[in-house]
């Protein structure tokens, strides 16, 4: 079965166009998620609409209303927002081009996949995939989703193309408000080397298999283990270590951090003093020594 698409239109650059299908690229279906149920009847709890006055209602006999003041509506009918058309309701019109790592990271919302629609629009569509390719361009357009226009940007990515919505500058927050107090500091050198060269022995290539989400894991366990009738698993929270200065920590960082090939015969004589903890059965066993004789 074919994926659905969240949207279809047409990309536009100029006066080149060619229909184009929008697929959300993630999906939130394989986390775990509860539902509500009485405590004592088990049964799942429905969320029924409730009228201050009439008490429950239908769904259907809902509408969708506008607060202009406070506790004032105008009623928005399906017509009316039918009535507001603009191109970028079935057009995705290219305005602009940027440099692909110029868009920051905190303005990317939600991610897309876009597909040309049909095999008449795959030539168009793969010349200004492959143009924005060569170019190492994003374009810039926008969209209605959701009854709501977006802009996106649009990038290529293996035989298609990949869309993000952006935010609205006014939903992004500042950060003079979290980080105004927060001096530049000049680190000292020696720590700063230190921590450069623990980065560096960290450096590795990113690959989201590696990144799996622990608790969803462990809390998978849990419901496994009720399903069998045990007990569930309680994971132990990992001891806190004794507070050390700065210095030291980024040392002994360095020094666990090494590879394991080269850490095996350094960390030998840091079990060695541990087992000297018999001495103290040698102290005990003098006086009973003397005694006998």
């Amino acid at each position: 079965m074919a994926p659905r698409a969240s949207w279809k239109g047409y990309l536009k650059l100029s006066l080149v166009s060619c229909p184009v299908r929008l697929y959300p690229a993630t999906s939130a279906s394989e986390r775990i998620s509860f539902n509500q149920l009485h405590k004592d009847t088990h049964n799942r709890i429905n969320m029924k609409p409730v009228d201050p006055e009439l008490g429950l209602v239908e769904r259907s006999d809902l509408v969708k209303g506008y607060e202009y003041e406070d506790k004032k509506y105008i009623i928005i009918e399906d017509t009316d927002l039918e009535s507001v058309k603009i191109e970028s309701n079935h057009t995705m019109n290219i305005e602009a081009f940027v440099d692909s790592g110029s868009v920051d990271v905190i303005y990317q919302d939600a991610p897309y996949y876009l597909a040309p629609d049909g095999a008449m629009a795959e030539e168009t569509f793969i010349v200004l995939r492959e143009a924005l390719r060569r170019t190492g361009k994003l374009a810039i357009a926008r969209l209605v989703l959701s009854s709501r226009e977006r802009v996106v940007t649009i990038g290529p990515r293996e035989t298609g193309m990949f869309v993000c919505t952006l935010r609205n500058p006014n939903e992004v927050r500042g950060t003079a408000e979290y980080f105004g107090n927060i001096p530049v500091g000049n680190p000292d050198p020696e720590m700063l080397q230190l921590a450069e060269a623990l980065i560096e022995q960290k450096v590795t290539t990113f690959d989201p298999r590696n990144y799996e989400d622990r608790y969803e894991i462990a809390l998978m366990q849990m419901i496994r283990e009720k399903l069998k009738g045990h007990k569930p698993i309680i994971a132990q929270a990992p001891e806190r270590g004794n507070v050390v200065n700065l210095m030291d920590a980024l040392k002994a960082s360095l020094s666990q951090a090494k590879p394991p090939a080269k850490s095996k015969p350094k960390a030998e004589p840091a079990e060695k003093p541990a087992a000297k903890a018999p001495a103290a059965k040698r102290t005990t066993a003098k006086p009973a020594a003397k005694k006998n004789a």
